[in-house]
């Protein structure tokens, strides 16, 4: 079984293909486009790289596309990619104005190029739909909450792929068993033994840190759209909802306006007024500029916020894991997000962490209470493996 993944941007399109066969997992090719003008185009060219790589004869040996939804009106989990799903993506465009738009259209591009393929959507809030309203609701009125306002959280198949891969360093195939069927059966896999408590912090362009509880997800930095949590690249977080009214009035702004600055002027590049990219932030610290400095303090605080919250409501944590592209590579931020916390059983170790760059490694201490690991993600990995189970469940 054949299973491309498609991750789409405005100006992108990027793919990995897997195969199933022989019960194996094996990644039979990856490639890219940067700046796409030409949609259509660029599909096309993604087919002829992976035949003149010898991956795959024909778009009919495909089993499906696969695709990493974001977000869609009462739709979550993995789903086959019809016009009603499509519809209520299209519903949502204003919460996910960068993510919804032009996946919505790669989606039909790729229906029209290859019409007698399945193409699954993996939503990124699906790794939520079982945690605890508590954690998940707003304080708002219940027709605030009936028409979607709520916390649905982001970045999923990064955290379900920590989710199961964490349960596996640290010995508890158990639980990676329970992530295994997550979505077939809800959570209700049974564990041996203690619970598994493991902080997963997705540090990137876009960040998020969510706990996890024996494999399930217990609440997220992430709300009711990828514009909260965590400061972005260029993306405000958390923000007080007096905020958006006050600026509109005091600076003479519309709300537009308001709205296109939270999201394309805060962030890291909004505190330093440097660049959304924190490898030009750390540059500019390393030349005295006190604003890079602020933006980098700000970031580790939030993070070192919602840790220590979902520290604090697991009654502990047994491992705190560090993904994606800032929380693999950048030794300075985990640095500063552990400074300080031997008292809580976290002893990271120096020399390790400043060696390790995109590699899965242990970065704590023997004798650390907690396990600090860096886990390279693998989201594609985690799509390909939920359409195969959809187009298998279909089957019986």
């Amino acid at each position: 079984m054949k299973i491309l993944v498609a991750n789409i941007g405005s100006t992108s399109l990027k793919w990995r293909l897997f195969d199933f066969s022989n019960n194996a997992e094996r990644l039979l090719h990856k490639g890219g486009f940067e700046r796409v003008a030409d949609y259509p185009k660029a599909i096309e060219d993604c087919l002829a790289q992976l035949k003149d790589a010898g991956a795959l004869a024909n778009e009919s040996e495909l089993a499906a596309v696969g695709f990493k939804t974001v977000i869609a009106k009462d739709v979550t989990g993995c789903v086959r990619l019809d016009e009603r799903v499509l519809g209520a993506m299209e519903a949502y465009n204003g919460l996910a104005p960068a993510h919804n738009p032009p996946y919505i259209t790669g989606i039909r591009l790729f229906g029209k190029r290859m019409p007698g393929v399945p193409l699954v959507g993996l939503f990124e809030t699906a790794f939520y739909q079982f945690a605890p309203e508590a954690m998940m609701r707003y304080a708002v009125p219940d027709a605030w909450r009936d028409i979607g306002i709520r916390r649905w959280g982001f970045h999923g198949a990064s955290h379900k792929f920590i989710a199961e891969r964490s349960a596996e360093l640290l010995g508890r195939n158990d639980v990676a068993e329970r992530v295994r069927k997550l979505y077939v059966d809800g959570g209700k896999t049974s564990v041996n033994g203690t619970s598994l408590r493991v902080i997963s912090c997705h540090l990137g362009g876009s960040s998020s840190v969510t706990g996890i509880n024996s494999g399930v997800a217990i609440g997220t930095s992430m709300g009711m759209s990828p514009q909260s949590g965590l400061p972005q690249n260029n993306r405000v977080g958390d923000l007080d909802a007096e905020a958006i009214p006050y600026a509109v009035k005091t600076l003479g702004i519309t709300n537009e306006e308001a709205q296109r600055q939270l999201t394309k002027e805060s962030g890291l590049k909004g505190i330093s007024g440097v660049s959304n990219d924190i490898r030009d932030v750390h540059k500019a610290v390393a030349d005295g500029n006190a604003k890079a400095k602020l933006a980098l303090d700000v970031y580790v605080a939030s993070a070192r916020h919602w840790i220590g919250s979902y520290f604090f409501e697991m009654g502990g944590a047994d491992a705190i894991v560090f993904t994606a592209g800032i929380g693999e590579n950048d030794f300075a931020i985990r640095s500063g997000i552990c400074a300080g916390l031997e008292g809580l059983g976290i002893e990271l170790d120096a020399a390790l962490n400043a060696s390790t760059r995109a590699t899965e490694t242990v970065l704590s201490k023997p004798s650390s209470r907690v396990k600090l690991l860096v886990i390279p993600t693998n989201e594609e990995l985690v799509v390909a493996r939920e359409t195969k189970r959809l187009l298998e469940s279909s089957r019986n």
